[in-house]
């Protein structure tokens, strides 16, 4: 009699976890080498093109930039009362000014008198690392890290402080009292000649906003025409070491100047592109920004002023090139003795969900989920959230919401582990079938197929629940590399990070552990002893690359499997034994 090998033809998705895992995977790793691709070039060392105003090529040792490259030019705007006005009189500039440290329950940050510019800023809530001392700092005048909020005014007629001028603080150490719920820093500026200048930032308690008033007093003797500009300023972050993969996740996340308007909705630029793609438009109800991991600053003009956006690359010698996004007010004409304020919002914290869409429209766009965002979304705002402010903790929230996800696909669930045992049921059926058409593979696949029709077997049945748990897989990838309230998030025991891996490798070995007893309870029809060994062998290659995922993702998949794995045995076992009795 001849040896009976097993056959040859493999039923599509007949070992869910095991296939589960190959189809996410290949998924997986084709999006990330696609964001890893466009990380590569956006990483690239940006050159100005020669024809950009206020841009030159960077590390041209020769290159000379103006001293006001990065200031607007004043708008071309009559004086309020029709006569005619002096040409706008330079501002004294020095090397730097004095600081003034401002701090509340949220922030500190530093501000330099010359030109009442925020050049340090650091979030008090958010450590650089998880139980190390040391805060984010969002803002700073450090040249590798280059990053600072600027404000001026510039002036069609008469003088006017840009961010050069140098401002006199009363003060040089501001702190929110206890019981206090704002605090207000004013800085002052004067021409000698009647104009006076007032820049007043107000922080609130509770609040990563910050309220900036220019009020312009004009006591002289002719009408004073300008307007108000707001500017982010930054050079590009050094580049990740290692670029971007699993143990990087940071790389992938976009770095770069943003903004919103509401005809075009959220737009963003990167460093790569400022020269070829610079911005100049007029927006009515939008705000810039510029943003990078978790963290962003914006300038949010009122509603209804309709302001000038415009981006703009400012090389600085032979270093490294500064990017900026400016805004510019309407200007405004103000009479000899009268005033008027210039009003903005600055904002300097973190991506919060649940925030940005109540400070201005389209904010909550600075949270990028890319191609997932309509899968994201949804999922941490009506699944995770929920059940972190009823549980308490982000990882029993990814548990709790994995246990809905399979409770959604249940239905999908049953009817795959019922045709799996079916199927194991049928193996002897399917051993004879090859027996008796031998090597006629055409033969033997058509036998087989009337086999699983007359037993109403669907051997393709297990792909659709594979299929739908792939985006999710990928949103909720997007969701911990993207939402700051996951960020340094702790689970129990050893994981004090859920957006980092697992620093003792227990949730990718369990996750193999319970591949290895999904394999065990998996029909292996159709496989040959090569196939048989590499599907053994997955448990381990896949306990080695989840090593390297962060543990909110390994812990969702983990619970997964094993949801997965207790379905399998129950579905299968009462199939099984009820045909049994039968």
């Amino acid at each position: 009699m001849r040896a009976i090998r097993a056959p040859v033809a493999t039923p599509a998705c007949q070992m869910p976890n095991l296939r589960a895992l190959l189809l996410v995977t290949l998924a997986f790793t084709g999006f990330l080498l696609w964001q890893a691709w466009q990380q590569d070039y956006a990483n690239r060392a940006p050159v100005a093109a020669a024809d950009t105003p206020g841009a030159i090529e960077a590390g041209d040792p020769a290159a000379a930039i103006a001293p006001a490259a990065d200031v607007p030019s004043a708008p071309a705007t009559p004086a309020a009362d029709g006569a005619a006005v002096p040409a706008a009189a330079g501002v004294e500039t020095a090397a730097r000014g004095s600081v003034v440290t401002v701090t509340t329950d949220l922030l500190r940050v530093v501000i330099d008198t010359r030109g009442g510019t925020l050049v340090d800023a650091e979030l008090r809530e958010f450590a650089r690392e998880v139980k190390q001392p040391g805060r984010v700092r969002l803002l700073s005048d450090a040249p590798e890290r280059f990053f600072v909020a600027q404000s001026g005014l510039v002036a069609s007629s008469g003088s006017a402080p840009d961010h050069r001028a140098n401002y006199l603080a009363a003060a040089d150490r501001y702190e929110l009292a206890a019981g206090s719920d704002s605090l207000e820093v004013p800085l002052t500026w004067t021409d000698g000649r009647g104009l006076a200048v007032t820049k007043t930032y107000r922080f609130a308690r509770g609040s990563y906003l910050v309220e900036v008033r220019d009020t312009v007093a004009n006591s002289g003797a002719t009408a004073w025409s300008g307007s108000a500009y707001r500017q982010l300023q930054r050079v590009a972050p050094p580049v990740i070491s290692g670029g971007a993969s699993f143990t990087n996740p940071e790389a992938y996340s976009f770095v770069g100047a943003a903004w919103y308007s509401p005809e075009e909705r959220f737009e963003k630029l990167a460093f790569d592109d400022f020269a070829e793609n610079a911005l100049q438009r007029e927006i009515t109800g939008g705000w810039s920004a510029m943003l990078q991991h978790y963290f962003f600053a914006a300038w949010i003009p009122p509603a209804a002023e309709r302001t000038a956006f415009a981006t703009q690359v400012v090389a600085e010698g032979a270093g490294a090139p500064r990017f900026l996004i400016r805004q510019v007010s309407p200007a405004q004409g103000i009479a000899p003795g009268a005033s008027a304020n210039f009003e903005a919002r600055l904002f300097v914290g973190p991506k919060l969900q649940e925030k940005m869409a109540a400070i201005a429209p389209g904010l909550e766009r600075t949270i990028d989920y890319g191609l997932v965002t309509f899968i994201a979304e949804p999922l941490f705002h009506y699944v995770l959230h929920p059940l972190y402010r009823l549980l308490g903790n982000w990882g029993w929230a990814i548990v709790f919401t994995t246990l809905l996800v399979k409770l959604l696909l249940y239905p999908l669930s049953e009817a795959q582990y019922r045709s799996m045992a079916k199927m194991r049921k049928l193996q002897p059926r399917l051993a004879a079938l090859k027996e008796r058409y031998g090597d006629d593979k055409q033969k033997y696949n058509q036998a087989m197929m009337e086999l699983y029709q007359k037993e109403k077997i669907n051997p393709m049945g297990g792909c659709l629940p594979i299929l739908v748990q792939i985006p999710v897989f990928i949103a909720l990838y997007w969701v911990l590399l993207e939402s700051v309230e996951l960020r340094q998030a702790p689970f129990i025991l050893w994981i004090d990070n859920l957006s980092a891996k697992d620093p003792f490798f227990v949730l990718p070995i369990l996750n193999g552990i319970t591949m290895v007893a999904a394999q065990r309870l998996s029909p292996m029809t159709g496989m040959d002893p090569t196939q048989q060994k590499i599907m053994q062998a997955m448990p381990v290659v896949f306990a080695v690359m989840f090593a390297f995922f962060p543990a909110g993702l390994v812990l969702y998949w983990t619970v997964n499997g094993l949801l997965g794995l207790l379905q399998q045995w129950f579905i299968m076992r009462r199939v099984e034994g009820g045909a049994s009795k039968a």
